[in-house]
């Protein structure tokens, strides 16, 4: 049986209660190591909980966004550095497959079919990566591509793209793998994917309830949908997540599945421009 809006709606203002706020919102995460004054976008969590990779506009990289690791040691971040998969143009989107075998992420670099597309990296014994593959024809396209994430099963892989069979603007796509490829894309249904600008999510789980990002007027908010796409989506319950800010890229932590890491602009605790936050990742129940 699947959640009705109404309980899925209380479930999560339940959450914004003063008493469930402390709880759900832990704080900003690596505060003058992976949150600088520079700006943060899109974190991914190695499952063994011993990496973070994520987007950032720093100088110190080969130019624009690059992608940042750094290590976990006495329980907190350290030795930030840029990935030598970074070229000129612009790295972004990391996500860890959930086995941790595989990193993904979202370049501009020549070379693609189109603006951004998506590209992998296979880890090397020496906490390294292989050499850069595009994705495939099913999934790249003359379009934008952004965003990637794959189900926990490894089974499905979400994303967002600009082209053409959406509703307008960035909308979110689903391939399912078949192998190492992937099937042609195809867009989730409408009222998920609206006029905004649907740029991107994450599972919640392998049910199909997603965090997502939607994208209205220049400002992002980060929204979640339980299994059944047709029921409305509901902004996630977080102090700075409003409709007059800047809110996205939620991605669960594959080491804690209970916890999500995103990024946004409170007020405080800041480190810079767009900082990156740690909170209790929505729980969306009843969509079997």
């Amino acid at each position: 049986m699947r959640t009705p809006l109404s309980l899925l709606a209380l479930t999560l203002s339940l959450l914004s209660a003063p008493g469930a706020m402390a709880l759900s919102e832990f704080g900003i995460e690596g505060m003058g190591v992976v949150s600088t004054r520079a700006n943060e976008a899109q974190a991914t969590i190695s499952p063994d909980g011993k990496r973070i990779v994520w987007a950032s506009d720093r100088p110190g990289g080969a130019g624009g966004w690059d992608l940042w690791q750094a290590t976990l040691r006495d329980g907190r971040w350290q030795d930030p550095a840029p990935l030598a998969v970074n070229t000129p143009g612009d790295e972004t989107d990391p996500y860890f497959s959930h086995d941790g075998s595989t990193l993904l992420f979202a370049s501009n670099r020549p070379g693609g079919r189109g603006g951004f597309d998506l590209y992998q990296v296979t880890e090397r014994a020496d906490e390294g990566f292989g050499p850069v593959t595009a994705l495939p024809d099913t999934i790249n396209t003359r379009a934008d591509e952004r965003r990637p994430a794959l189900r926990a099963e490894g089974q499905a892989l979400l994303f967002a793209r600009n082209g053409k069979g959406g509703q307008g603007g960035f909308d979110l796509f689903v391939a399912t793998a078949q192998g190492r490829e992937f099937s042609a894309a195809t867009p989730l249904p409408a009222p998920l994917n609206s006029v905004a600008d649907e740029l991107g999510g994450d599972w919640l789980g392998n049910d199909g309830a997603l965090a997502l990002t939607r994208v209205v007027g220049g400002h992002s908010q980060v929204w979640v949908v339980g299994c059944d796409y047709a029921q409305a989506a509901v902004p996630v319950a977080l102090s700075f997540n409003t409709a007059d800010g800047q809110t996205g890229a939620p991605v669960v932590d594959a080491s804690k599945p209970s916890e999500l890491v995103l990024a946004g602009q409170a007020r405080s605790p800041k480190a810079g421009g767009m900082d990156l936050y740690r909170m209790r990742a929505p729980v969306v129940t009843g969509c079997r």
